[in-house]
């Protein structure tokens, strides 16, 4: 369903069933049932007379009164800070790449930081491939460039090879960022999606010197994380 919500944003004049079922990727049959659940809640409405449909009045009400799910997770980054000692962010995906919107620093002298407010990209970084790993394969072709950039000499750059670590990281539930994007800074992160499509991810970054020793206490605390949200939330992150 978040699929099709999604689909519809940012088009005013709606869409029709055969283009909305191209977008997700689903048979026009199941396109037809998920409009119908939606349109009875609200959450979808006639956009035109020849069966378009849009976004309905309820999702306005809701947005209005719902806070920003990546706002919930402070505590599981405080859980991951005192857990491991290091430092822990906060990410949401925004546009085709993804911002970071809270940090807990970590105790060590030497640790990595980002400023919260800048975007990375999302083939080269911990976060970004978390999250890239739960989108469909339509979404992955809208957000990812023709050509993936090189920022060392360990970013993925071919789409295949691409295409077989997201789903390594599907199967594995955590995604690595072994200095491919900034030489010395390596980092474990997952994604997380709530009930209504939006992502966010948590990431642990640290310098490699360190991350290689600590690689799978930090991949085992992320996934306890990610198995303790979708718990409380009430929503798988697939």
């Amino acid at each position: 369903m978040a699929h099709i919500l999604r689909a519809l944003d940012g088009e005013p004049q709606g869409l029709s069933l055969s283009q909305l079922a191209k977008r997700v990727d689903l048979p026009r049959s199941s396109v037809h049932r998920i409009v119908t659940a939606l349109s009875a809640e609200g959450l979808l409405a006639a956009a035109s007379p020849n069966g378009r449909v849009m976004l309905g009045p309820e999702i306005g009400r809701l947005a209005a009164g719902r806070r920003e799910f990546w706002r919930e997770l402070r505590p599981y980054m405080e859980r991951l800070f005192y857990l491991l000692g290091e430092t822990v962010d906060c990410s949401v995906l925004d546009g085709d790449h993804v911002r970071f919107v809270d940090q807990i620093p970590g105790r060590h002298r030497l640790r990595a930081v980002s400023v919260v407010g800048s975007s990375f990209p999302l083939h080269s970084t911990a976060n970004g491939k978390a999250i890239l790993a739960e989108l469909s394969a339509e979404e992955l072709a809208r957000l990812l460039p023709g050509r993936l950039k090189r920022y060392t000499d360990n970013t993925i750059t071919s789409p295949g090879v691409l295409t077989r670590e997201l789903a390594r990281i599907r199967e594995a539930g955590v995604a690595f960022d072994h200095e491919e994007h900034t030489i010395g800074i390596s980092a474990a992160g997952i994604a997380l999606r709530d009930p209504s499509g939006d992502f966010a991810a948590l990431t642990v970054p640290m310098p490699t010197q360190r991350f290689a020793g600590n690689e799978d206490e930090v991949a085992a605390a992320l996934r306890d994380v990610k198995r303790d949200v979708e718990a409380t939330f009430g929503f798988t992150g697939s």
